[in-house]
C-alpha cells in the first residue's frame, strides 16, 4: 500500500515514478547485496516448499524455518517474500492457509471448521476466523454455506 501511494505521489508532483524492479523497489533493501538471479532462485525455493511440500501446514512454521527449509538466508528470504511477493511472512503463508481451508470447506462438508482449521497450520479460533475473513470477507462457516448453495444452483441449471 506504501508502494502505491509513493507511486501516485511521485506521479502527481511530476517526479521520476518509481522503478518496477522489486529488488529496487524498497528502500530497506538497496545495500543487502541481493542479486536479481539469486532472488529469482530463492523465489522458487519458497513456491515448491509451499505448493510442493505443502510446507504451511506446520503450525509452528516461522521465517526461520522457513529459511532452514529451503537452505538460504533468513534475510534473503524475508526481501524476496517482501519484494516478490508484495507481502510479509505471515500475510503469505495466511494465504495458502486459506486458500486451501476453502478448498476444504467446499470438498469435504464432513470435515468441522475446527479440524480445517488444525488441517491447514492454524493453532486458534480467533487468528483463523480473522485471516479467512479477511481474505474471503466471510466467516469459514458462511463460505461453506455460500459455496454449497452456488454449488447446488449450478448443478440445477446444468440438469435443465
Amino acid at each position: 500500500m506504501k508502494r502505491l501511494l509513493k507511486q501516485l505521489v511521485f506521479k502527481y508532483i511530476g517526479q521520476k515514478e518509481l522503478t518496477s524492479d522489486p529488488l529496487n523497489s524498497h528502500e530497506k533493501y538497496k545495500k543487502s547485496g541481493l542479486t536479481e538471479e539469486e532472488a529469482l532462485a530463492i523465489r522458487g525455493k519458497i513456491k515448491k516448499a509451499f505448493e510442493e511440500d505443502r510446507i504451511y501446514r506446520n503450525n509452528t512454521i516461522c521465517l526461520d524455518e522457513l529459511s532452514e527449509h529451503i537452505q538460504d538466508n533468513r534475510y534473503k528470504v524475508s526481501q524476496v517474500i517482501n519484494t516478490y511477493f508484495s507481502k510479509n511472512f505471515y500475510s503469505f503463508l495466511n494465504e495458502y492457509r486459506i486458500k486451501e481451508a476453502k478448498h476444504l470447506l467446499v470438498s469435504d462438508p464432513t470435515l468441522s471448521v475446527k479440524a480445517v482449521m488444525y488441517e491447514v497450520g492454524f493453532n486458534s479460533k480467533n487468528s483463523f476466523y480473522g485471516a479467512f475473513k479477511k481474505v474471503t470477507g466471510l466467516s469459514p462457516n458462511d463460505y461453506r454455506s455460500v459455496a454449497a448453495t452456488v454449488d447446488f444452483n449450478q448443478n440445477n441449471m446444468q440438469m435443465a
